[in-house]
C-alpha cells in the first residue's frame, strides 16, 4: 500500500485545540449492570473534555495550545491547573459553570456517557492572538453542537487558514451525529474543508465514510478511520493509501479518550513531518496507554 506523507504537514508552529475542558466523573462497573437496584462499582475523577485530551497527550510531543470557554469557579481553575500541568498552553474564558461529564463504563470497557458541557459550549468572540504561531487546528465535532459554539468554530477555522493553518476536524459521536443530523454534519465538513477527518468504524459507517469513495472525498482532503484493534484506514480523497496494522493491547479497561490519544500522536508525528503510517503509529501507542486507566487522562487522581 503507498505509504502517503501527510497533506501539507509543517514541522513548525503551535497545534491549537479547541473545545470542552471538563470534569470526568467515571464511574467503573465491576459487575453488570443492573437496571432500578444498586450495582457495584469504583468511582473516580479526571480532568476531561474530548479537545482537552488531545491537548494533554500532544504536549509532550508539540508545542500545544489548548482554547475553550470554562465556569468562573473552582472547578474550572482547578481544570486549568490540571491541563497546563500537562505542559499546555491554556487559553480560556471564564464565565458561569464548568461542565462535567459521566461516564459509566461496562466490565467489558465500553461506556455511556452523561455530558453536561456547561460554559464549554459557549465559546464565542475568541481573541484572534490566540491563534497566533498555529500551524495545525483541531477541533472535535462536540464543537459544532450548539450556537453560539458553531459560529465560532466557523470562524476560528478560516482564521487559521489565513495563517496557512491545517485543520483537522474528529467526527466524536455517533450520537452526537445523529441528534444534528448526518446530512448538515457532512455540510459542515465539506463547507471547512479539513485537511484530516478522524472518525471510528461506527461514525464513519453512520456518515457514509467507510470504504471511502465520493462521500469521504466531499468531507476531507483525508479521512482516518479507527477499527478498535483492526487495522486503521486512511483514504484520500476518497481513494485508500494505507491499512496501518494495530498493535495487540494486553489490558482493555476503559475506551474513553482513546480516540483523542490516537489525534494526539497522529497530530503531533504529522506535524513534525511523519509520514501517513509513522503516524498512525504514534497514534497508536498514544491509545494503548490510555485504554487500560479510566477516563481520557492518564494522569487522574
Amino acid at each position: 500500500m503507498p505509504n502517503a506523507s501527510a497533506p501539507g504537514a509543517s514541522a513548525h508552529g503551535v497545534l491549537v485545540v479547541v473545545g470542552d475542558l471538563l470534569e470526568d466523573i467515571v464511574v467503573w462497573a465491576t459487575e453488570p449492570i443492573r437496571a432500578a437496584t444498586d450495582s457495584a462499582a469504583q468511582v473516580f475523577r479526571s480532568r476531561g473534555g474530548s479537545a482537552a485530551n488531545v491537548a494533554a497527550h500532544a504536549a509532550s510531543l508539540t508545542p500545544t495550545r489548548f482554547i475553550g470557554r470554562i465556569g468562573d469557579d473552582g472547578a474550572g481553575a482547578a481544570l486549568v491547573a490540571a491541563l497546563a500541568g500537562s505542559g499546555v498552553d491554556v487559553r480560556v474564558q471564564r464565565d458561569g459553570r464548568t461542565g462535567a461529564v459521566v461516564l459509566v463504563v461496562a466490565p467489558d470497557g465500553e461506556r455511556t456517557m452523561f455530558p453536561d458541557r456547561a460554559a464549554a459550549a459557549e465559546l464565542w468572540a475568541v481573541d484572534p492572538a490566540w491563534l497566533d504561531g498555529v500551524a495545525w487546528l483541531h477541533v472535535p465535532s462536540y464543537g459544532f453542537e450548539h450556537e453560539p459554539m458553531r459560529a465560532e468554530v466557523h470562524r476560528l477555522v478560516g482564521l487559521a487558514r489565513e495563517r496557512g493553518a491545517r485543520v483537522s476536524i474528529d467526527a466524536s459521536s455517533t450520537g452526537l451525529v445523529e441528534g444534528l443530523g448526518v446530512e448538515r454534519v457532512l455540510g459542515w465538513f465539506a463547507e471547512l474543508r479539513p485537511d484530516v477527518l478522524f472518525a471510528n468504524e461506527t461514525e464513519a459507517e453512520l456518515l457514509g465514510l467507510a470504504g471511502g469513495g465520493e462521500v469521504a472525498a466531499s468531507a476531507a482532503d483525508r479521512v482516518v478511520v479507527k477499527h478498535g484493534p483492526h487495522p486503521t484506514e486512511v483514504f484520500d480523497r476518497g481513494a485508500r493509501v494505507a491499512r496501518v496494522p494495530v498493535p495487540p493491547v494486553t489490558v482493555v479497561r476503559d475506551l474513553t479518550g482513546a480516540g483523542d490519544a490516537f489525534a494526539a500522536g497522529y497530530l503531533a508525528a504529522a506535524i513534525g513531518g511523519a509520514d501517513t503510517t509513522a503516524s498512525c503509529i504514534a497514534g497508536h501507542a498514544l491509545a494503548a496507554s490510555v485504554i487500560a486507566s479510566p477516563g481520557g487522562d492518564v494522569n487522574h487522581g
